[in-house]
């Protein structure tokens, strides 16, 4: 505020200097000449009432949504997560949870409570914690393919521990498949023009009617700025995905039904002669249906249905945006040089797998 009132203040004498001229001209004693301000037109003050409206709007839907999101520490580091239910469930990202079991879970009204993890899905980096506690005020969740592009968002989380913070966007595109650097890749995620900072991940970005529609997870990183992150690129899983992780977690302490395809192969990087990636080495076999179709180990797999897939991550980034059950045809090179094609029908990907 300070900022802004000096900017108003320095505006001031240049103002009056430029009056000063204007009435410098005019003859000795004659009245200064006053500038008449139009009035505002109606269509002025509608969207002056839009915008009042649209405020009142955002701070309604603040105060509704903020006491559903808590703040996560753990003795590493800090996030956020969104109040599952009444019972105490709540669900965050599990790069959040980074493999802990125990947590401190503080609510927007600065009341702590030890945490216990449930369960994580590192396939859909989700993962759900749980405290003893009463009177708390649990999330409504969205339909997230009823999204548009253009639709106006909130994120609310604790970015670099300042908890309960609020920023605002629009989505800025739907169905986007984006990779962690931990290597997860993450199928039809939401992207955000709302800021998302270190903090915020397992929070909540809501629309205008107090919905999540998602979890903010991650921002885009900018090569040409070092790497630093790129401003309004943020990504969030839908909640139509959040809700179904979490909910099998919740009845069943286990993810039962993944939805998300894999092949049943552990695999690892291939080079070329000039270091660049050249294929996916089958390195283990852990679905038998896999070695029935003959794959074998020691295959290098270098395209699936004709996405080429040089990396190991261009394989994951593939195999995210299949289904389970689904039949596909990989390229593969035997270790004699012998290029052959064999069809699998995908399976589904377990819980512990990413």
């Amino acid at each position: 505020m300070g900022i802004l009132r000096r900017s108003l203040l320095l505006g001031v004498p240049a103002l009056m200097l430029l009056l000063a001229g204007c009435a410098s001209a005019a003859p000795r004693g004659s009245a200064p000449k006053v500038a008449q301000i139009p009035t505002p037109s109606a269509s002025q003050t509608g969207l002056s009432q839009s915008l009042l409206a649209l405020q009142a709007d955002y701070v309604n839907l603040y105060k509704e949504v903020s006491p559903s999101v808590v703040q996560i520490s753990t003795s590493q580091d800090l996030g956020s997560g969104i109040i599952f239910n009444v019972q105490g469930d709540i669900v965050t990202n599990n790069h959040v949870a980074n493999g802990l079991k125990s947590f401190t879970v503080t609510l927007s009204n600065g009341k702590t409570y030890p945490g216990t993890l449930v369960n994580n899905f590192p396939g859909d980096d989700l993962a759900v914690i749980h405290i003893n506690a009463s009177g708390l005020h649990a999330a409504t969740f969205a339909n997230s393919s009823q999204l548009q592009v253009g639709d106006i968002v909130m994120a609310i989380g604790n970015p670099l521990g300042f908890q309960s913070s609020a920023t605002d966007g629009i989505v800025s595109a739907v169905g986007r498949t984006v990779s962690e650097p931990n290597g997860v890749t993450l199928p039809n995620v939401i992207q955000t023009s709302a800021p998302i900072n270190p903090g915020n991940s397992g929070g909540a970005l809501v629309d205008l009617e107090g919905q999540v529609v998602g979890i903010p997870t991650l921002a885009a990183l900018d090569p040409q700025l070092g790497s630093s992150q790129a401003p309004g690129i943020g990504f969030a899983i839908p909640s139509n995905v959040v809700t179904d992780i979490a909910g099998q977690i919740v009845k069943y302490g286990k993810v039962v039904n993944s939805n998300r395809a894999f092949i049943g192969v552990d695999v690892e990087q291939v080079t070329n002669n000039q270091g660049q990636p050249n294929g996916v080495l089958v390195v283990k076999i852990t679905r038998s249906q896999v070695s029935q179709a003959g794959l074998k180990v020691q295959d290098v797999i270098t395209s699936i249905n004709g996405q080429a897939t040089p990396s190991v991550q261009d394989l994951t980034d593939a195999l995210a945006n299949l289904s389970p059950g689904q039949k596909v045809k990989l390229a593969v090179t035997e270790p004699n040089g012998t290029k052959t094609s064999i069809s699998i029908v995908l399976g589904q990907l377990p819980a512990g797998v990413s």
